[in-house]
């Protein structure tokens, strides 16, 4: 029996060093940076992105949560066609890499111009306390304080392009992108009217990122 366990113990150490040595080390912002020469037409050398092309900020976001969108888009999990050929190229390495370098960036992006009061009153709202007649949850209470995000599960919102966010928000309402956690996005998306998603995201787009 002893000679047994020890067999068993000698496999489970080997398999568990064999599946150490396949995760990527720390994604190292130098690294990174070469990396990242293949993102910055799009998304800029400091993660600014480009709110007319619906190019997202990059810098506001937790390195881990820009490295999970990297690999559920190499992996087809999420569907942006224009995403996936530049991540089909990346290795694990320059996934975790290109993230820890964009997450250590520190964007300038002009104030997106000032929207209709009554819209931006009702973005407050849905931010700050959601709709619960209708099942809505505010924003805040999974992006965290002011949303600014929560780990690498719940991105920061505050700062983002609001056309971003508006069609990141319509493909979980209609389907098209489910690679959130428990599925929360599409239960909660589902239930926002046209009205609910763009003031929502005009008032997000109109907070500080920090």
């Amino acid at each position: 029996m002893p000679k047994f366990k020890l067999v068993i113990q000698t496999l489970a150490a080997l398999s568990l060093g064999a599946h150490a040595a396949t995760l990527p080390a720390a994604g190292d912002p130098e690294r990174g940076k070469q990396t990242a020469q293949v993102c910055l037409a799009c998304h800029g050398p400091d993660g600014a992105g480009m709110s007319a092309a619906n190019y997202p900020r990059l810098d506001i976001l937790d390195a881990g949560y820009m490295a999970k969108q990297l690999r559920d888009i190499k992996a087809g999990t999420r569907q942006t066609p224009i995403m996936q050929p530049f991540a089909a190229t990346l290795t694990d390495q320059q996934i975790e890499d290109v993230s820890a370098y964009y997450a250590s960036q520190s964007a300038t992006v002009p104030q997106p111009p000032e929207a209709d009061p009554e819209l931006m009153a009702l973005g407050r709202k849905l931010v700050y306390r959601g709709d619960w007649d209708r099942y809505i949850p505010s924003c805040n209470s999974c992006h965290g304080p002011e949303s600014r995000g929560v780990g690498s599960e719940f991105p920061a919102l505050a700062g983002q392009h609001a056309s971003y966010i508006e069609s990141q928000l319509r493909a979980w309402k209609d389907g098209t992108r489910h690679n959130d956690p428990l599925d929360l996005m599409l239960a909660i998306a589902e239930r926002m009217t046209d009205e609910d998603i763009k003031a929502a995201a005009a008032f997000l787009a109109a907070q500080p990122a920090e």
